[in-house]
This record gives C-alpha cells, structure tokens and sequence, in this order.
C-alpha cells in the first residue's frame, strides 16, 4: 500500500480506505462481526491506515465495530464518520433536530460517534449530505468550533453540489475557519457525471476525492449480465426498491468483463484499477461483505491497465459534459471567441 496526501492537508492516507457500512447485520445484510474482523487485519496487513464509517451505518453498529478493532493502536488509523443522518433512519420523527446539517446535530452526532468508537478525537468528520437548509456560514463555523476543540482535526463534504463546496471554502478561507480537504462523492464508470463539475472543482480547491460504491452496487462485477446460477446470492439491485440496471450500465460492465478476461483480472480489479487511473488525489472506498470478495478487491493494487484498455473503458463509458462545458471546449467556438492564438495557450483548465 501506498500512502497520499489527504487534499491540502499533510496527513498521509492509504491509496484505498476501507468502507466499513458493511460492518455489522442489523440491516438484514453485511459481514458479522468476526467477518469484519478478518476484512480489518487483511486491510491493515496490506498497510491500509484509512477507514470509513458513519454514525447510521448499521443502526451505529459499524461505529462500535470499529472502534474495538482500532483500540490497541488508536493513533496508527485515521478514522473518518460523518454526521447529518439519524442513528436510525426514521428515528427523527417527533425529533425536528434528529437530523440535518445545523450546529445542534452536529454537536450530539459528534458526541455519539465517540462514545461508539470509544475515542477522543476523530481524524476526518465529513458532513455527510447536504440538507438545503442550514446556513453554509453555520455549518463551516460548527465544523471550525469542534476543529478548535480537538475533538476534530479535518472536516470534509459528502453528497453536496460543487457551488456549495466551492462557496463554503471561499468563506472559510476569508473567514480564517477550517476548511474542507476532502469530497466523498458516487463515482464509477456507470456514474461519471462529476467529471461535469464535482471534480474540477475538487481540482481546483486541492481536494482528495474518495468515491463510494467504486463498483456501482456491484453492476461492474458483471453478475447482472448473466443468468443467477445455482447457489448463488442474488445481488441487492435485484430488490426491485433499489431500481433496475439500464442496458447502458450493462453494456458497460460487458466491455470491463472483456477487458478483465483479456488480462486475467477479475471485473472488480478492472474497475478499481480504472478509478485509480483517474486524474487527482482518487482514493476509493472499497468495502465488502465476504473477506473473499475484499480480498479480490485489494488486489486492484497490482493492475495498471494499458492506454487500449483505458480508452475502450473511457469510449463505452462516456457522458456529455453539457452546457457550458462541451460549448467552451469546441475549437470554432474557442477559435471565433478568443483568437487563432489561443490553442496556442497552455491553459490546463481546458
């Protein structure tokens, strides 16, 4: 494993973290907790030192899993949770202040998250949605206030627009209050619209990206492009409440499927192994609920797939960037508006 810089920040992090809302079964699914365990020794055997969890994973049971797994060695993890959600989903009924972005959640979710990791500090509290309520200037003072208590040390954003990202950290940077250093956004071959504005925004503030689901729910393991076989569980998109998967997503999981035979890799390591090559601070959140599948993950580590291979994935993949992007990088356009000299320019922003 090797280790990066979480954004603008000197805090080093291990390339994958690992995502822990499979901790515990309380949701009727997940890795029990000596399976988790097993998950935990084999990250930190391959120098794993970033973890993941949030305080409504598992009814706070991933919390509480957690913290007795890092106990011996507190200070050699970076853990990270996050706050905005209930403990339990439909808990804040009759509760107004349950959830949500605002000073009050804040503070009790923080309080709860340390009691359940039993520590004192946590290393990455990331805000977890945003809720379109709450006063950005509250929320970046809020997250400064534990920052400059010590129970905090770095703050980042999940799940929020790139305005809001961006205007928070113009504020906090004129205001002297801390800012974000890291975004955790969906992002996967299937789900590749942040590449219209969540990541050169995060480029643009130094930010390290941290994608959840870096498998799309499993769609690009390529188990849904074939027939369920005898023995096997069926895959969680199956549930009709979770949608159906779109011939494009499985079109796209047909071409990694290709792409992993060609290289004799699994589907999940030609996907990883895609993320990784992405431009940026990209440190995937792998997650697992077998220690088999976790291990098919981690190796992704030793794949770097050729130019061919990334631009099939990159051709099949593709989305249209939209209005203004696509309109500022057509060459007439760049041409009639800004001179013949301009593709001349070296402008790294195009």
């Amino acid at each position: 494993m090797r280790y990066k810089l979480l954004g603008k920040s000197g805090l080093r992090v291990s390339e994958l973290c690992l995502g822990t809302m499979t901790f515990g079964d309380d949701w009727g699914w997940g890795a029990s907790g000596d399976e988790s365990r097993k998950i935990f020794e084999t990250f930190i055997e391959a120098g794993g030192n970033f973890i993941d969890t949030a305080n409504g994973y598992t009814d706070g049971s991933s919390e509480k899993i957690v913290g007795e797994l890092i106990a011996k060695d507190r200070e050699r993890f970076v853990v990270a949770t996050k706050y905005s959600f209930p403990l339990r989903m439909g808990e804040q009924t009759g509760n107004p202040n349950g959830s949500g972005n605002h000073r009050k959640n804040l503070v009790q979710s923080l309080e709860g998250s340390l009691k359940r990791l039993n520590t004192d500090y946590i290393d990455l509290f990331w805000l977890h949605a945003w809720d379109f309520t709450t006063p950005i200037e509250e929320v970046m003072r809020s997250l400064d206030d534990v920052v400059r208590q010590g129970k905090v040390l770095y703050i980042g954003i999940s799940d929020a627009p790139a305005w809001i990202v961006a205007q928070a950290n113009t504020i906090a940077q004129y205001q002297g209050w801390t800012p974000f250093v890291a975004l955790q956004i969906e992002y996967n071959l299937i789900q590749r619209t942040p590449e219209r504005d969540l990541l050169p925004m995060a480029k643009a503030f130094d930010l390290a990206i941290t994608p959840w689901s870096p498998l799309a729910g499993g769609v690009l393991t390529g188990k849904y492009n074939k027939p369920l076989q005898p023995g096997e569980e069926q895959g969680r998109l199956s549930n009709p409440m979770f949608g159906t998967v779109s011939e494009k997503s499985l079109a796209i999981a047909e071409v990694v499927s290709q792409v992993a035979a060609e290289i004799g890799r699994s589907p999940s390591q030609v996907a990883l192994a895609w993320l990784r090559a992405q431009s940026g601070v990209i440190i995937p959140i792998v997650g697992a609920r077998k220690l088999s599948q976790f291990q098919d993950n981690l190796a992704c580590l030793d794949i770097t797939l050729s130019p061919e291979h990334l631009q099939r994935l990159n051709e099949v993949s593709q989305i249209e960037l939209g209005f203004p992007h696509d309109f500022l990088q057509n060459d007439m356009i760049r041409d009639r508006l800004f001179g013949g000299t301009f593709n001349a320019i070296d402008n790294h922003r195009l």
